[in-house]
């Protein structure tokens, strides 16, 4: 069954949707079968998989609102290599609509349930805010992974998102963890990029990945031709770098079923 992973920060401009994209490629390139869901207004997973967002004959916001299934919504990334649950603007409308429905912190929880056999990974690019669409996501996921940059304030984001999140659980999903953090825009040569890389690695340990991700022209360049870096530049820093990551999440998997009770 799928493991299914919210990349959730509610900071805007920290990478969450260029490590939606990548990593799931990068899954995908490592023979795992991969399903990125796209549970942002502003359409830019859609985008950046390559599929036009103004011509979706239904989207995620069809499937929230019970207009149709997951699989009917479904598009495929033809360069990424996963399925596609695609977003655009009318998702805005969902926050208002799903406030009338019932379970209405559930639906992404309750349209994934049919499907999660048929993958090894889900993510979920989430919105930077916690709106009621990031609630779905977390209340449909196993863990959570935070891209963030080494930057002040981005720590202090980082207090209130985690807040969040142990609120989250602790009322609609007891299984919901923080799966790791991950290090976006990475410039080892600015000072503060190392004293808070430092600050977190003292503070988290274990949940900080190992794998950072550089600043890197391709990465920013690779959403405008609708594919990921590993397919825009397969040698690029960047993609290097996910491919890194996307063992590395692999890796703690193994290690996870290894380790968990019989």
């Amino acid at each position: 069954m799928a493991k299914v992973f919210a990349i959730a920060n509610q900071k805007g401009g920290v990478g969450k949707t260029t490590t939606c994209i990548n990593l799931a490629a990068s899954l995908v390139a490592t023979k795992r079968r991969v399903l990125l869901i796209d549970l942002d207004p502003q359409g830019n997973a859609t985008t950046g998989s390559g599929v036009d967002k103004l011509t979706l004959e239904h989207s995620i916001y069809d499937v929230l609102t019970g207009e149709c299934s997951l699989v009917d919504a479904m598009q495929f990334s033809e360069h990424g290599g996963y399925q596609l649950l695609p977003s655009n603007r009318d998702l805005t409308a969902a926050e208002v609509v799903l406030l009338d429905m019932e379970m209405k912190e559930h639906r992404l929880r309750q349209a994934l349930a049919p499907v999660r056999e048929n993958y090894d990974y889900i993510l979920i690019d989430c919105p930077p805010s916690l709106s009621m669409l990031t609630v779905n996501a977390l209340s449909a996921s196993d863990g959570v992974i935070i891209p963030m940059q080494c930057e002040y304030y981005a720590l202090e984001g980082l207090t209130d998102l985690i807040n969040s999140i142990q609120r989250i659980g602790e009322r609609l999903n007891p299984a919901l963890k923080i799966e790791g953090l991950l290090r976006t825009m990475y410039d080892p040569r600015i000072s503060l990029t190392n004293d808070v890389s430092n600050q977190l690695q003292e503070h988290f340990g274990d949940k900080l990945y190992t794998t950072v991700i550089p600043r890197n022209v391709r990465l920013a360049e690779a959403p405008s031709f609708g594919m990921p870096a590993l397919v825009y530049d397969k040698n690029s820093r960047g993609a290097i770098a996910y491919l890194a990551l996307a063992g590395e999440l692999a890796r703690r998997q193994r290690a996870s079923r290894s380790t968990a009770p019989a």
